[in-house]
């Protein structure tokens, strides 16, 4: 009888385990929505993230298709991904969850594409942690929108995170303070097969981008100054 118990547990278990799982089509569809959210910016220079902040970003983050509702009335996560830079290149990209904390949005939508900044070293050192509160360890501001930044304020030019929102086809800046990102952890294991650090993917670059990231390398790419000129 306890053989028989023991059984059924570990047939529970696995049970449990498979269908808690990641999904390789959510994250491909994760990936996918990510890349379509950076093109679609890209394609109205006088409303996108202006050129020299693409140009500073130590990372970029994409966080398509949150439910704002959820964030109003629930404790649910903001999923996306987030790649930094290699060189003249990106890293392959780390999974990441945007915890609620007390963000607002003022802008209307069901749903919010976030997409945020890294702008120096030690903003990258905070995001590669377990958990970071934005506002509180990375310091946050929403980020400037138009060709240039010469109306930067003081706030905006020291921020370690540079924050965007786009809903019902309005872009602009928001603050991220009061959330906190993490690392989205079971996800990485499952796009790169084994138990990796978002160090290891983003700082390290011990793992190489899969092929169901290449719309999303593809988009990094665009954000780049010159190949974005030469392909207007």
């Amino acid at each position: 009888m306890r053989k028989v118990l023991a059984i059924g547990a570990v047939v529970v278990a696995a049970g449990v385990a498979a269908y808690a799982a990641p999904d390789k089509k959510e994250m491909s569809e994760r990936i996918q929505n990510a890349a379509i959210v950076l093109d679609e910016i890209h394609k109205a220079p006088d409303s996108d993230i202006p050129n020299d902040l693409w140009a500073k970003a130590q990372c970029v983050g994409v966080l398509p298709s949150v439910k704002k509702a959820a964030f109003i009335v629930g404790g649910e996560y903001g999923k996306g991904v987030m790649s930094c830079r290699n060189g003249d290149g990106w890293s392959a990209p780390s999974f990441v969850e945007l915890e609620k904390g007390s963000i607002g949005f003022q802008i209307g939508g069901e749903s919010v594409d976030l997409v945020y900044l890294v702008m120096n070293e030690n903003g990258v050192r905070h995001m590669i942690a377990n958990k970071t509160s934005l506002g509180a360890e990375a310091s946050a501001a929403a980020g400037p929108v138009g060709r240039d930044t010469r109306a930067m304020t003081d706030a905006q030019m020291k921020a370690e995170v540079l924050s965007y929102s786009r809903a019902s086809g309005v872009f602009a800046g928001v603050n991220l303070s009061g959330g906190s990102l993490r690392p989205d952890v079971d996800t990485n294991e499952a796009m790169y097969g084994k138990a990796v650090t978002a160090k290891a993917i983003l700082v390290d670059k011990k793992v190489q981008a899969t092929a169901d990231a290449a719309p999303f390398m593809r988009a990094l790419r665009r954000t780049m100054p010159a190949e974005r000129t030469a392909s207007r």
